[in-house]
Protein backbone atom coordinates (compact mmCIF):
# COMPACT_ATOMS: atom_id res chain seq x y z
CA UNK A 1 0.00 0.00 0.00
CA UNK A 2 1.19 3.25 -0.31
CA UNK A 3 1.10 6.29 1.62
CA UNK A 4 -2.36 7.77 -0.31
CA UNK A 5 -3.81 3.91 0.51
CA UNK A 6 -2.63 3.92 4.45
CA UNK A 7 -6.81 4.86 5.17
CA UNK A 8 -7.47 3.85 8.40
CA UNK A 9 -10.96 3.83 7.72
CA UNK A 10 -10.32 1.05 5.01
CA UNK A 11 -7.63 -0.62 6.40
CA UNK A 12 -8.68 -1.68 9.73
CA UNK A 13 -11.90 -3.43 8.07
CA UNK A 14 -9.87 -5.22 5.69
CA UNK A 15 -7.58 -6.73 8.07
CA UNK A 16 -10.56 -7.66 10.65
CA UNK A 17 -11.94 -9.25 7.42
CA UNK A 18 -8.55 -11.33 6.88
CA UNK A 19 -8.06 -12.20 10.90
CA UNK A 20 -11.83 -14.51 10.05
CA UNK A 21 -10.62 -15.57 6.82
CA UNK A 22 -7.32 -16.95 8.08
CA UNK A 23 -8.06 -18.48 11.70
CA UNK A 24 -5.26 -15.91 12.93
CA UNK A 25 -5.79 -14.17 16.05
CA UNK A 26 -3.67 -11.16 15.73
CA UNK A 27 -2.71 -9.00 12.75
CA UNK A 28 -0.38 -6.35 12.62
CA UNK A 29 0.43 -3.92 9.14
CA UNK A 30 3.42 -1.59 8.73
CA UNK A 31 4.50 0.48 6.07
CA UNK A 32 7.18 3.02 7.03
CA UNK A 33 6.70 4.35 10.27
CA UNK A 34 2.71 3.82 10.09
CA UNK A 35 1.59 0.17 11.81
CA UNK A 36 -1.66 -1.04 12.75
CA UNK A 37 -2.52 -3.94 14.43
CA UNK A 38 -5.64 -5.71 14.89
CA UNK A 39 -6.52 -8.33 17.30
CA UNK A 40 -9.51 -10.73 17.53
CA UNK A 41 -11.87 -10.10 21.02
CA UNK A 42 -12.13 -7.34 23.54
CA UNK A 43 -9.95 -7.18 26.33
CA UNK A 44 -11.44 -9.34 29.51
CA UNK A 45 -14.06 -7.36 31.00
CA UNK A 46 -15.15 -8.12 35.01
CA UNK A 47 -18.67 -7.76 35.02
CA UNK A 48 -20.87 -6.92 38.37
CA UNK A 49 -23.96 -5.60 38.37
CA UNK A 50 -23.52 -3.40 35.14
CA UNK A 51 -20.99 -2.92 32.67
CA UNK A 52 -17.65 -2.77 33.96
CA UNK A 53 -14.83 -1.25 32.20
CA UNK A 54 -11.17 -2.76 31.28
CA UNK A 55 -8.34 -0.84 29.88
CA UNK A 56 -4.68 -1.00 28.65
CA UNK A 57 -2.09 -1.13 31.22
CA UNK A 58 1.15 1.06 30.70
CA UNK A 59 4.16 -0.37 29.13
CA UNK A 60 2.95 -3.95 29.90
CA UNK A 61 0.60 -4.88 26.47
CA UNK A 62 -1.66 -6.91 29.03
CA UNK A 63 -5.04 -5.98 29.64
CA UNK A 64 -6.26 -5.88 33.11
CA UNK A 65 -10.14 -4.81 34.72
CA UNK A 66 -10.14 -1.24 35.20
CA UNK A 67 -11.89 -1.22 38.45
CA UNK A 68 -15.92 -1.05 38.29
CA UNK A 69 -17.53 1.59 36.60
CA UNK A 70 -21.27 1.53 35.61
CA UNK A 71 -22.06 2.87 32.56
CA UNK A 72 -21.20 3.18 28.73
CA UNK A 73 -17.55 2.73 27.79
CA UNK A 74 -16.43 4.62 25.24
CA UNK A 75 -13.85 2.63 23.17
CA UNK A 76 -11.32 4.39 21.18
CA UNK A 77 -12.39 3.41 16.92
CA UNK A 78 -8.22 4.06 16.57
CA UNK A 79 -4.64 4.01 17.78
CA UNK A 80 -3.23 7.52 17.97
CA UNK A 81 -2.77 10.48 20.07
CA UNK A 82 -5.90 11.65 22.74
CA UNK A 83 -6.40 15.31 23.27
CA UNK A 84 -9.30 16.35 26.05
CA UNK A 85 -9.64 20.01 24.77
CA UNK A 86 -10.01 21.29 20.86
CA UNK A 87 -6.66 23.08 21.06
CA UNK A 88 -3.49 23.91 23.71
CA UNK A 89 -4.45 26.23 26.96
CA UNK A 90 -8.36 25.77 25.76
CA UNK A 91 -11.18 23.91 28.19
CA UNK A 92 -11.85 20.30 28.21
CA UNK A 93 -14.53 19.18 26.13
CA UNK A 94 -15.65 17.31 28.70
CA UNK A 95 -14.67 16.53 32.49
CA UNK A 96 -15.79 14.23 35.25
CA UNK A 97 -19.80 14.80 36.10
CA UNK A 98 -20.90 16.74 32.67
CA UNK A 99 -23.77 15.68 31.26
CA UNK A 100 -23.54 15.30 27.50
CA UNK A 101 -26.44 14.50 24.89
CA UNK A 102 -25.77 11.91 22.31
CA UNK A 103 -23.69 12.92 19.42
CA UNK A 104 -21.76 15.65 21.75
CA UNK A 105 -17.78 16.00 20.94
CA UNK A 106 -16.12 14.39 24.14
CA UNK A 107 -12.62 14.21 22.88
CA UNK A 108 -10.21 14.02 19.48
CA UNK A 109 -7.87 11.21 18.50
CA UNK A 110 -4.73 12.70 16.38
CA UNK A 111 -3.90 9.49 14.26
CA UNK A 112 -1.86 10.34 11.01
CA UNK A 113 -2.24 14.31 11.38
CA UNK A 114 -6.00 13.99 11.43
CA UNK A 115 -8.07 15.16 14.28
CA UNK A 116 -10.78 12.73 14.97
CA UNK A 117 -13.70 14.19 17.09
CA UNK A 118 -14.87 11.23 18.83
CA UNK A 119 -18.71 11.80 19.86
CA UNK A 120 -20.91 10.65 23.02
CA UNK A 121 -22.44 7.60 22.06
CA UNK A 122 -25.31 8.32 24.29
CA UNK A 123 -27.00 10.68 26.46
CA UNK A 124 -25.93 10.98 30.19
CA UNK A 125 -23.45 12.20 33.11
CA UNK A 126 -18.97 11.62 32.17
CA UNK A 127 -18.91 9.16 34.91
CA UNK A 128 -14.91 8.71 34.37
CA UNK A 129 -12.25 9.99 31.82
CA UNK A 130 -9.54 7.01 31.75
CA UNK A 131 -7.29 8.59 29.33
CA UNK A 132 -4.30 11.24 29.91
CA UNK A 133 -4.50 14.69 27.37
CA UNK A 134 -1.86 14.04 24.54
CA UNK A 135 -1.32 10.65 25.31
CA UNK A 136 -1.24 7.47 23.16
CA UNK A 137 -4.73 5.14 22.73
CA UNK A 138 -4.67 1.60 21.45
CA UNK A 139 -7.79 0.20 19.16
CA UNK A 140 -10.52 -0.59 21.33
CA UNK A 141 -9.06 1.42 24.62
CA UNK A 142 -11.44 2.41 27.01
CA UNK A 143 -11.44 6.28 27.12
CA UNK A 144 -14.37 7.54 28.97
CA UNK A 145 -17.02 5.88 30.08
CA UNK A 146 -21.00 7.76 30.06
CA UNK A 147 -23.17 6.93 33.23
Amino acid sequence: MSDSTFNLDDLIPKLARMLEETGLNEIEYAEGDKRVRCAKGMPPVVETAGVAVTHQVAGGGAHAPAPAILGTPVASPMVGTVYLSPEPGKPAFVKKGDTVKEGDTLLVIEAMKVMNPIKAPVSGTIADILVGDAKPVEFGETLIVIA
